[in-house]
C-alpha cells in the first residue's frame, strides 16, 4: 500500500503512478488501491520510452548520467535496458532487512544500484533521486554512507515522478501540496500533457518534447482551468496551499547563481488559493477572465521582420501572464496588485512587451470592479467589514459630488496626486467646505475619514495609497455607470510622474 508522505519527489509520483493507471471507468480510485499489475504497468512504459528519445533528452534534467541518459551506453543498449529493469522492477526484489526507506520506511531493496564496486546496496544517488549528491561525495549523509537506502516501490515513484511534472525554462516544475486533491489534479494534468507530446514527437520524429511555458504562469493557469472542472462538477472546496517546485537536477547548477538557480520554489497560500476558487463563481468570473485576458506577455515583432500572425487585429501570442505571475507577490504586493490589475493604472517603465504599460483609464474604465476588488479585499487582505463598508460608502458620495458638480478638478488630484498625501487631504476638505457654503452637509466626516485613510492594518501602518486607490475604485464604477466618465473621456487625468519613482520604490 503506497501513501503520501509529505515529500513533494516522492508525493508527485505517487500521483503520477495513480494518473497514469486510471481510466475514464476508474477515475475513483486511490492511491491505497494501488498494486503490483499497477507498478508493471508504469514500469513497461518507463522502461520502453525513457531509453530513447524524446524522453531520454527529457530525462537529462531529473536523471542526468543515469542508464537512460548516460551517453556511453549509446553503443550498448542491453546495459540500458538492465539499467531500466534494475530501477522499476526492483518493488519485487529482494530486500535489505538492516536498512529502512527514507521515504516509506519499509525495507530497502538488497540490489546494488550504483555500478561502481564499494557501495552499499539498496543505495541511490543523484542520478537516481533528483537534488542529492553523487556517489563519490558523502557530506550530508547519514553517518558519511554515501546514498540513501530506498524501497522498490519508493524508487518506482521516483523514476514516475517526470512524467507528472511540465518542463519549464529547462527545468521540471513539481506541484505538491496540504491537500492530495491538488498534488493529484497536477499530475494527472501534466502527465496528460507529456503523453499526448510524447505522441506527436513519435509521430514528426521530434528528439524534444516542447516547452510548456513559463512557470509560474502555467502553474495558475492550469489551475484556474482544473479549479472551474471541481467548480461545476461538485462545488466543494476544501481550504489548502499550494507549493510548487522548479528544479534542474544539473550537477553544473550554481546554488548561488540568482539567475538560474537549481531550485526556485513558488508558494501560494490557502487564501491566494481560496481566492482563486471564489473567482470561478459566475459573479465574478467574466470580469476576472477579461482582466486575465489583458495580462498576457505581448508578442513583439523582431525588428527588419513583420509577424503576419501578431499583426492580424491586434492578436498577441501568449507567454507570460503578468496576472498570473504576481498573484505569487501576494499579499505582499497586494497594494501593487491593486493599483495595477483592479484600478488599471499603467507602469510606464515596463518593457515594451508588457501589456500593462498600456493600461489607461480611459480604454479600461469598463473594467474597474468594485465587486471584484471587495472579493479581494476579503479573501487576500482581509479588511474588517467595517472598513470595507467605509470606502464603498465614500466612494459612492465623492461620485455623486463629481456628477452633480462636475468637479473634474477634484477628480484630477484625487486621481493623480502619488507623493504627497497633505494634497489628497486638502483637497477632501475643499469639498466638504464647498458643501458647506452650498448649505449641505458634509460629504467626509471625522470618523469614516479617520478608519478609512488614517486606521491601522494589521502590519501596525496605514497606507494612505492604498486607502485613496480602493476609494477611486468605487468612484471609477460608480462614474461609469452614471456616464460622466463617457462624458468625460478625453479629459481623463494620467497618472503622477511620480509614478515612475514609486513604482521603482517597490510602492
Amino acid at each position: 500500500m503506497l501513501k503520501y508522505t509529505g515529500h513533494p519527489l516522492f508525493d508527485v509520483g505517487v500521483a503520477t503512478i495513480l494518473a497514469f493507471c486510471q481510466t475514464s471507468s476508474n477515475r475513483n480510485r486511490k492511491i491505497s488501491d494501488l498494486n503490483e499489475a499497477d507498478f508493471d504497468l508504469i514500469a513497461d512504459f518507463i522502461s520502453k520510452e525513457y531509453i530513447i528519445n524524446p524522453l531520454k533528452s527529457f530525462l537529462t534534467v531529473a536523471f542526468p548520467n543515469s542508464g537512460f541518459t548516460q551517453p556511453a551506453f549509446e553503443k550498448t543498449p542491453e546495459k540500458r535496458a538492465d539499467y531500466a529493469r534494475r530501477v522499476t522492477r526492483s518493488f519485487r526484489g529482494e530486500i535489505n532487512s538492516k536498512e529502512r526507506c527514507v521515504f516509506t520506511g519499509e525495507p530497502a531493496i538488497s540490489l546494488a544500484l550504483s555500478d561502481k564496486e564499494g557501495y552499499p546496496p539498496g543505495r541511490v544517488f543523484r542520478q537516481h533521486l533528483p537534488l542529492v549528491l553523487g556517489e563519490n561525495q558523502i557530506n550530508f549523509f547519514s553517518n558519511g554512507d554515501s546514498g540513501l537506502p530506498i524501497s522498490g516501490k519508493a524508487l518506482l515513484c521516483i523514476q514516475a515522478m517526470p512524467l507528472g511534472c511540465a518542463k519549464c525554462g529547462g527545468k521540471l516544475l513539481a506541484v505538491h501540496s496540504d491537500n492530495s486533491e491538488i498534488i493529484e489534479l497536477f499530475a494527472r494534468v501534466f502527465l496528460k500533457k507529456n503523453r499526448k507530446a510524447l505522441t506527436l514527437a513519435h509521430e514528426q520524429n521530434e528528439s524534444k518534447l516542447p516547452e510548456a511555458g513559463p512557470a509560474k504562469t502555467i502553474l495558475i493557469e492550469t489551475l484556474l482551468l482544473a479549479d472551474e472542472e471541481r467548480y461545476n462538477a461538485e462545488k466543494e472546496h476544501n481550504p489548502a496551499s499550494l507549493t510548487a517546485y522548479h528544479f534542474s537536477n544539473s550537477g553544473q547548477s550554481n546554488a548561488l547563481d540568482a539567475r538560474n538557480p537549481p531550485l526556485e520554489i513558488y508558494h501560494l497560500p490557502m487564501d491566494i488559493l481560496d481566492f482563486l476558487w471564489s473567482i470561478k463563481n459566475p459573479e465574478y468570473k467574466l470580469e476576472w477572465d477579461i482582466i486575465a485576458k489583458r495580462a498576457w506577455q505581448l508578442s513583439i515583432p523582431k525588428k527588419g521582420k513583420k509577424d503576419k500572425t501578431n499583426m492580424q487585429e491586434g492578436v498577441t501570442k501568449r507567454r507570460r501572464n503578468y496576472l498570473y505571475e504576481d498573484l505569487f507577490r501576494l499579499p505582499q504586493g497586494a497594494p501593487r496588485f491593486v493599483r495595477s490589475y483592479l484600478l488599471r493604472i499603467p507602469s510606464r517603465n515596463a518593457s515594451s512587451d508588457d501589456p500593462r504599460r498600456a493600461y489607461s483609464l480611459k480604454d479600461d474604465a469598463s473594467l474597474v470592479s468594485w465587486k471584484l476588488t471587495e472579493l479581494f479585499l476579503k479573501k487576500v487582505m482581509h479588511l474588517k467589514e467595517s472598513r470595507i463598508n467605509r470606502i464603498r460608502e465614500i466612494g459612492d458620495q465623492l461620485a455623486d459630488y463629481i456628477n452633480e458638480e462636475n468637479d473634474k478638478k477634484f477628480f484630477s488630484t484625487f486621481y493623480g496626486e502619488q507623493s504627497r498625501y497633505d494634497i489628497i487631504r486638502n483637497a477632501l476638505i475643499r469639498v466638504n467646505r464647498y458643501r458647506l457654503k452650498q448649505g449641505k452637509p458634509p460629504i467626509l466626516k471625522f470618523d469614516p475619514f479617520v478608519e478609512v485613510f488614517e486606521d491601522q492594518d494589521e502590519n501596525g501602518r496605514s497606507d494612505w495609497r492604498l486607502a485613496r486607490d480602493l476609494v477611486l475604485i468605487r468612484m471609477i464604477e460608480r462614474l461609469y455607470d452614471l456616464k460622466w466618465i463617457e462624458k468625460h473621456v478625453e479629459e481623463m487625468p494620467e497618472e503622477n510622474k511620480d509614478e515612475m519613482v514609486l513604482e521603482q520604490k517597490g510602492s
